[in-house]
């Protein structure tokens, strides 16, 4: 009675695993239907207006769960702003809101994570969180200049770090724009093939 008790136990929560995971993959669909729409739009496309003509999607890496993680999150409270380069001569002002530490490959990893010092005066950006790194991909299947993540201020020790939602600085598109270059502290000794592949122009 208790191994049918048992096996009825591990049907339940592989279930409930399994549909989770639906939920998540849907999610990522979701972002990334999104983001094509933005470039597909010429209200809202960042493309130069030649190849929007030619435009016919972004490429993605395949989804894969194994590249979302709930990190640990560790807020650094005493970070002085500081000016982030950028692609161009302007320099942004940031402050370190906190390190993110995971795992990935059985390598130990941390992410700093930042917020514009403006974040306040932007409608919308309140509680938002900006993540740019690079990683082994970048240059050889990524875009070489890194990937950018939006993250959203966590509420307790923990945060959401999913690389399927990972986007191309507009940089990667074209040189009318100025983009933050990661700091060489989130440069990731690891291959992370997820969210947006490197942008070639037909």
């Amino acid at each position: 009675m208790k191994y049918k008790a048992l096996i009825f136990l591990l049907f339940i929560c592989f279930n409930a695993a399994a549909q989770s995971n639906r939920k998540i993959i849907k999610e990522i669909k979701k972002s990334q239907k999104e983001l094509n729409k933005e470039f597909i739009n010429p209200e809202t496309s960042i493309l130069d207006s030649l190849d929007q003509i030619t435009f016919e999607g972004l490429v993605f890496y395949p989804i894969n769960t194994t590249y979302r993680f709930e990190a640990k999150f560790v807020r650094t409270p005493f970070e002085k702003p500081f000016l982030m380069k950028t692609s161009t001569d302007r320099l942004p002002e940031y402050v370190k809101y906190g390190e993110a530490y995971f795992t990935l490959d059985k390598k130990e990893l941390k992410l700093s994570i930042y917020q514009s010092t403006n974040h306040e005066k932007e409608e919308g950006y309140e509680d938002y969180l900006f993540l740019p790194y690079t990683d082994l991909t970048s240059g050889d299947g990524s875009y070489g200049g890194g990937k950018y993540l939006d993250l959203k201020t966590p509420e307790g020790n923990t945060i959401i770090i999913d690389f399927n939602k990972a986007y191309n600085p507009y940089c990667a598109y074209s040189h009318r724009y100025s983009c933050p270059v990661p700091p060489e502290v989130n440069d990731l000794l690891v291959r992370i093939e997820a969210g947006v592949r490197v942008y070639e122009k037909p």
